[in-house]
């Protein structure tokens, strides 16, 4: 059978489904038009080549929102870890008389349910100097069974041990200061503050050596060039304090919980106390993430609306390319909707792909996002600048969920107005000017 007579063949059997009309929406034969009309012939292939950038922009618009959004994700959660891991989630200081009993006043706040630990501090700055240098520093009185409870600390010693930290002859850094200040674990570091002894004369400025015994990191660059860890009663009596502590910071099984527990930790002192949490501390810092956050979503969805107006722009061109098509099958039966749902198959087909290579390229990359930052950024990210010592990521399936769905519903939303235009074409004046 000849090219001329299979077309024959094929087109009488149209022919004869039309005249049926007992083909549902959405029939074999629409998806087959639609397939065909997809793929590259001699005479069409440049629509073939906007479909495939169609696709192409909505790949890359679906994967960049999905990386985008995982990376900010990553570093809120990072952000919120090292912080808030180090830092406590309820802050307890009080209010008219000073925490002499805070050994008592810890043991009920720990027993409060919900609460992980809680643990009695002496906050006080500090110059920390070695003969290569100086720094500001952090200075937090501890107890040695306290400081074993916070992870961040007790799980991230790179040199030297913690065991005998409460001997008193020796304190616990951060790996960034010890190496600005050319030290070691085993080294001396001179801590200086104006607070020192109270003489006739006014309160004389105390300075005086330790010995570092642990050397920390966090992985977060500001911590770690800045607090010094001491025993709790050796900073109570470099700070002159009369045996009591600065305050009590509580840790909470679910960061989240912070308001629900507000009420039975006052319950729990049994004094009165100012609590205050790590969202009132780190307002302003996480407030910015999440306003950047929004702002990245609005921003990079653009690059998805933009690629589905190449779908608009490759259906008008396949339109008036298959005019003559879409005549010959309207004198044959073919009805405006069915003409209509072929242009629309197109066109999801067009969404679905891309957005479906999207979301693969956007997940492959997000899982392997370290890797590739050693490859391109070997020396270029520096820690001190972006807080972080790695790029972090972390994918939410609710987010990703959305950008899937917004852009498959942007792609079939895309395909109206070819689809519309296509059914409303006169049959007559295609033949006559195709």
């Amino acid at each position: 059978m000849s090219a001329v007579d299979k077309v024959a063949a094929r087109a009488r059997d149209l022919k004869s489904v039309f005249k049926r009309g007992s083909t549902p929406p959405f029939a074999g034969f629409e998806w087959i038009l639609a397939g065909r009309y997809l793929r590259a012939r001699r005479r069409g292939g440049g629509v073939s080549v906007v479909a495939f950038f169609s696709v192409l922009g909505i790949t890359l618009g679906v994967a960049t929102l999905i990386i985008v959004l995982s990376v900010m994700n990553g570093f809120r959660s990072e952000l919120l870890s090292k912080i808030v891991g180090i830092n406590g989630h309820v802050f307890v200081t009080p209010v008219d008389t000073a925490f002499t009993d805070y050994a008592d006043l810890a043991d009920r706040l720990s027993k409060v349910a919900g609460v992980r630990s809680a643990i009695p501090l002496v906050e006080g700055q500090a110059f920390a100097s070695s003969p290569y240098g100086g720094s500001g520093v952090l200075v937090r009185g501890i107890r040695a069974e306290d400081i074993d409870k916070i992870g961040a600390i007790a799980k991230n010693i790179r040199a030297g041990t913690l065991a005998g930290f409460d001997d008193g002859t020796g304190v616990a850094v951060g790996r960034r200061l010890a190496e600005a200040l050319g030290l070691q674990a085993g080294d001396n570091i001179t801590l200086s503050t104006p607070k020192g002894a109270t003489t006739p004369f006014g309160t004389a400025p105390r300075t005086k050596a330790y010995t570092i015994k642990a050397i920390f990191e966090i992985g977060m660059t500001e911590f770690d060039a800045t607090f010094v860890f001491m025993p709790l009663t050796e900073s109570q009596a470099y700070f002159n304090r009369e045996g009591d502590v600065s305050l009590i910071e509580v840790y909470l099984d679910n960061a989240d919980s912070v308001a629900a527990l507000r009420s039975d930790l006052e319950m729990a002192a049994e004094r009165p106390v100012v609590l205050t949490d790590w969202r009132q501390r780190n307002r302003t810092f996480f407030g910015a993430l999440e306003v950047e956050r929004n702002v990245m979503f609005l921003i990079l969805s653009l690059i998805v609306v933009v690629a589905t107006l190449n779908i608009v722009s490759g259906l008008i061109l396949l339109v008036r390319d298959k005019s003559s098509d879409i005549a010959i099958l309207r004198t044959m039966g073919a009805t405006p909707g069915t003409v209509m749902r072929v242009f629309l198959i197109n066109g999801a087909l067009i969404g679905f792909v891309g957005t479906l290579g999207g979301l693969a390229l956007g997940v492959l990359i997000t899982l392997n996002i370290k890797p590739i930052q050693r490859f391109l950024f070997p020396t270029a990210w520096d820690p001190t600048v972006r807080f972080l010592a790695e790029i972090p990521a972390e994918m939410n399936v609710g987010e990703i969920t959305v950008v899937v769905v917004t852009a498959f519903a942007l792609s079939l939303i895309a395909t109206l107005y070819p689809s519309w235009r296509a059914a409303r074409l006169d049959p007559v004046q295609a033949l006559r000017y195709g």
